[in-house]
Formats: C-alpha cells, structure tokens, sequence
C-alpha cells in the first residue's frame, strides 16, 4: 500500500463559531522587541486569523510568539524580532471573539495524542511508520532535520549509520551543540570521544585532554570547514556533512568548552538560525538532548502547506533513555504528530541504518567483518603505549 501523510480537513467556515466572528484587531509596534500590552500568545494547534472577510492559516506556526499582519497575511514571529511599526494581533480568546480561532479538529487522533510512553511500551509500530514516513520525505522532496546531543557520537557504529544516512539522502539539515560537534570530531582526529577509544570505550592516558586539545586545534585554523580540508579529520557525522554541504546549526550555552568556532555565543542569532531550518522541515528527529529537543519543539511549526495547498503534520519524532524527555518534548509539542521512543539512541540510529539502507535479507547473510578485532586489537595496543609525555596534538 502506498504510504500517505495524514491530511489536514479545513474546518466549515459556515458554522457559527467562524460565520459570527469578529475580525481581528492589531496595534503596531512602538520600541523594538516590544509587543502591544494585551497580545495575541500563538500555540501549536492550527489558528486562523480572520481578516477582510477571509480566514488566514499562516504558513508557519510556532508556540508563544507573537502574529503579526503584513500585507492580507499573518507572519508568526519571536517577540524579540519585533520591529518598530509591525502591527501585532490583540486578544487572548480563541473562540473568534478577537478574530482568532484555534482549530483543533483539523487532524485526527493519529497525528494529535497524548503519548506519555515508556520502557515497557512496544515501538515496532512507531519504526516502521518512521520507515516509511522517512522514504516518502526523501522520494517526495522532503526536509528532514536531525538534533542531536553528544552521546550519539560516541559510539563507532552511530557515526557510520548517521552518515551513510547523510549519503543517501535522509538528512538535509542537523541541529546541536558545541558538544556534539566536539566529540564527534575529537573522535576523527584522535580515535577517542570525551577520552574513550571511539570503538573499545576504553579510557587512554590523559584523555581527558582530548577534546580540549582538538578544540584548541581548530580555534587555531579558525573554522570546523578549514580544519577538515587541511585533513585532519578522517571520519564522522561532521566530515560528511561538511563534504555534502549539509547545514548545520551549534547553538552555545553557558560554560562551553572552546567553543567551536560556528557556535552560535548570541541566542537570539542561534534562534534565527534553527528557525531558518525548522520553517523548511517536513520531519523532525531529536535524540538524546532534552534542551535541544524541547527548544526545538516549540520552535519548530507543527504542520506544512503543501505546494497544492494541502496541510500535512510535521511528525516530530522524540528519542531518549528517559521517559521523562520524550514526554517533555510531546508537551512542548501539544502533542502535534509527536511519536516517542523510549530508547537507547544508539542502537535507534543503527536500526535505522539498517531498515532503510540494507534489505531484510541482506542483514541475515551478512558476514561478520573480521577486520573489527584488528581494529580492536590495533587501537588498543596504540593506546596503551602511550605515556603521559607523549600525548600531544598530531
């Protein structure tokens, strides 16, 4: 059967809740990142603004901002990017009193629910849906954004998965922080992620140096993209990235090791910057970092109109070891197409890896590579052969 997103049914401008509505009011603004006293406060949930005897959708939405008119159209922006002489929505009703209807019967019970998972819950049906909804964004044109926090790069077999996805077409964008960026290089440079042997997990002498070391090293050569082209990097999610010209977004926070280069310092630039990729996503996939996750899920709009002006779900899927996360993520999102996984996220990015990019069969026959032990036993006896004194950058 040939997969299909879920289809966003218009509500009936006719009946009266629409028919008796008023128009909306706005008030421009006077000092900028300022709003009106008595705003509009947007949500998730699909809102029309009624306007010269028409109902606008905006074409993007996202939770607490502000709507403003341009033009014969409603633009959702941060309260921070407010400019004198925007004119702002008034009113905090959602019944049509003030001219704003929140629609909440547009989608069905598959895409608007209230998860609340757990360990003890079965996902297999949450995979394959993630299966096919992911083939269907690549086939279809699709935008599909990646945030990840740094255990996902610390480990030998994620990196590989998350960039033959990046190969073949099922990441377009990547959201994160310096962490993330700075393990999974450290981990092309020197073999290690925060210390540990990138494949063994074993601990090298001094490797709490590491990644200091690597990030002093590409603050030395001035950018992630330089450092990379001067060879210094021979593998990870970032490198391949950087090859396919990928977009990727480092917001910082307080305390940042480094940071890296292209991370974001000013928060109201990283927010311009994430939105920039979330106002183009069609599917959203955040592993383990509930900051990013959450930021993202409030951000992010919670449908797309499509180019023949259907509205389809921006499905969000929530991946974490902990139960509280993914269920922090779905609040974040009104539970607006929020599927939830409770998970090692590891093991998440490898059967994904593995269900899109290798047949069924395929795995089955598939040999066991006996290079791995080498792999092991090289890297471990390199390791252990180092003294204190001899651990300097390359």
């Amino acid at each position: 059967m040939t997969f299909e997103l879920p289809k966003f049914t218009p509500p009936d401008f006719t009946s009266e809740k629409f028919a008796n509505a008023n128009e909306i009011h706005v008030e421009e603004v006077k000092k900028d990142g300022i709003a009106p006293s008595g705003f509009y406060l947007t949500r998730h949930m699909p809102t029309y603004y009624h306007y010269k005897d028409k109902w606008i959708l905006p074409e993007h939405n996202s939770q607490n901002c502000v709507a403003v008119l341009v033009d014969d159209t409603i633009v959702i922006k941060e309260l921070n990017d407010l400019v004198v002489g925007d004119k702002v929505v008034m009113g905090k009703e959602t019944d049509g009193t003030n001219g704003v209807v929140v629609y909440k019967e547009g989608f069905d019970e598959s895409v608007v629910s209230m998860p609340g998972r757990s360990v003890e819950t079965s996902f297999t049906d949450d995979y394959e849906y993630l299966f096919e909804l992911m083939r269907h964004e690549k086939e279809n044109g699709g935008y599909i954004v990646w945030v990840l926090g740094p255990s996902v790069v610390f480990d030998y077999d994620t990196r590989i998965g998350l960039s033959e996805l990046a190969e073949n077409g099922y990441v377009q964008a990547l959201l994160a922080g310096n962490a993330m960026a700075t393990h999974d290089l450290e981990g092309g440079y020197l073999d290690t992620a925060l210390g540990q042997n990138i494949y063994t997990q074993v601990s090298v002498p001094m490797g709490h140096y590491n990644h200091l070391d690597l990030l002093n090293e590409v603050r030395r050569t001035g950018s992630i993209d330089k450092f990379i082209a001067d060879g210094n990097v021979k593998d990870g999610f970032i490198k391949t990235l950087n090859r396919l010209d990928i977009p990727f977004v480092l917001a910082g926070s307080v305390r940042d090791d480094g940071p890296l280069p292209e991370v974001y310092g000013n928060m109201s630039e990283a927010l311009r910057a994430i939105k920039e990729q979330t106002d183009k996503a069609t599917l959203i996939i955040c592993l383990a970092t509930m900051l990013h996750s959450v930021s993202t899920a409030e951000l992010a709009s919670s449908y797309r109109i499509r180019e023949d002006g259907t509205v389809t779900p921006v499905f969000m899927y929530s991946i974490d070891v902990t139960e509280n996360v993914v269920n922090k993520v779905a609040q974040a999102r009104e539970y607006i197409g929020v599927k939830t996984l409770v998970t090692n996220v590891q093991d998440f990015v490898v059967n994904v890896q593995k269900s899109l990019l290798k047949p069924v069969g395929e795995l089955q026959a598939e040999p066991v590579e006996v290079n791995v032990h080498e792999y092991v036993e090289k890297n471990t006896a390199k390791e252990e052969s180092k003294s204190a004194s001899e651990l300097k950058i390359k």
